[in-house]
């Protein structure tokens, strides 16, 4: 599928440039239709919810294939900080080092049941240096959208091999746009929400873990989906299914609808050219802002998602919304993300306007 094979399927982009996909994309159409019959047949009455029920199990499969992981070692949760936390309360007891401008939902898990150790940047030499034998677990985000910046993950599965530390990789902010090989990077556990960059509707999330700490992990929250399938309903013992599922959600059924539908789409683009394509947008537009004398906020390995730094951020979000621009200014920054629906009229439609935004001040 080509970008502008893409871009059709999102009928805001008729309309918008989109550019604040790192805050939430706007609905594909596949996702809006298969809600949109979802609450059809609710509100008729002509549904069937153990067919719902079977979405987050599909859901799984299709993550799972996405991936080229075991199902296995999936287990379908409702956010990252659900995630991040059934690994802090599955984890033995240690030191976590964390970023201290790290995104809050892997932040705080580890910050309620470890000694956590706070790295002031989130850099990846500064993460690394933080590593000592007495650390259980790195937790990071490959990038936030705080400021774009990409962590090298192989140089930190390195740094905490070294140590006999386990590494919990965030993909919010990254999976769906960047590559990610779980075989290459081998990370411990691994965790997204998928109403960001793989166009889910919020509330489908998924944890992943290497097939060797599966049988470490205990649900946060036990109930009917703990056990092995078929599911009873009343009574019994605990009995925890053998796998990740034992830490499955119940099911939030339309999210995990709309995943289902998001996840095919995705699927059948290639991943390759997906990152080149989000990263040469990335890079046009960071030289296009450093002529209009814009600066990224952070000087780090870039990703998809450009931050640049402003004095003016205001006066610039007024300018891209009268261009028809959705996009994030906050502060002392503006931020653009890059997905594969985006492309060189967008590029020059946010210089218009930074270039405009600039003329106010």
């Amino acid at each position: 599928m080509t970008p502008a094979e893409f871009r059709a399927l999102f009928p805001a982009l008729r309309e918008l440039t989109w550019l604040d996909t790192p805050g939430a994309p706007p609905g594909a159409a596949p996702v809006i239709e298969a809600m949109r019959e979802t609450i059809d047949a609710w509100s008729s009455g002509r549904f069937e919810w153990h067919a719902w029920d079977d979405a987050a199990e599909q859901a799984r499969e299709l993550f799972a294939d996405l991936l080229g992981v075991p199902a296995a070692t999936v287990a379908t949760v409702s956010s990252l900080s659900e995630a991040a936390a059934t690994v802090a309360a599955s984890l033995p007891r240690g030191r976590v080092v964390v970023a201290e401008p790290e995104f809050r939902s892997n932040r705080f898990p580890w910050l309620a049941r470890h000694d956590v150790v706070s790295v002031p940047a989130r850099r990846t030499e500064d993460l690394i240096a933080a590593l000592d034998d007495d650390v259980a677990l790195l937790a990071v985000s490959e990038v936030t959208s705080r400021d774009g910046h990409r962590l090298d993950l192989a140089a930190l599965r390195a740094a905490t091999d070294r140590v006999g530390a386990r590494l919990f990789v965030n993909l919010t902010q990254s999976l769906g746009v960047l590559r990610f090989d779980p075989a290459a990077v081998r990370p411990d556990y691994f965790a997204v929400h998928g109403y960001k960059w793989l166009l889910c509707p919020r509330g489908a999330a998924w944890l992943v873990a290497r097939p060797d700490r599966v049988d470490e992990l205990r649900p946060l929250a036990p109930g009917w989906k703990s056990t092995a399938a078929p599911h009873g309903y009343f009574g019994g013992a605990l009995d925890l299914a053998p796998d990740a599922g034992r830490c499955d959600a119940s099911p939030a059924w339309f999210s995990w609808i709309g995943a289902c539908a998001a996840l095919r789409m995705l699927a059948a683009l290639d991943a390759d050219a997906v990152e080149r394509h989000v990263l040469g947008l990335a890079a046009r537009l960071t030289s296009e802002a450093a002529a209009l004398g814009l600066r990224p906020v952070d000087d780090g390995p870039r990703s998809h998602i450009v931050v640049l730094a402003t004095e003016y951020a205001d006066r610039i979000a007024g300018s891209l919304a009268a261009h028809g621009i959705r996009a994030t200014a906050l502060g002392d920054r503006v931020r653009f993300g890059f997905h594969y629906f985006n492309d060189e009229n967008d590029i020059a439609a946010v210089t218009r306007a930074l270039a405009a935004g600039g003329e106010l001040t």
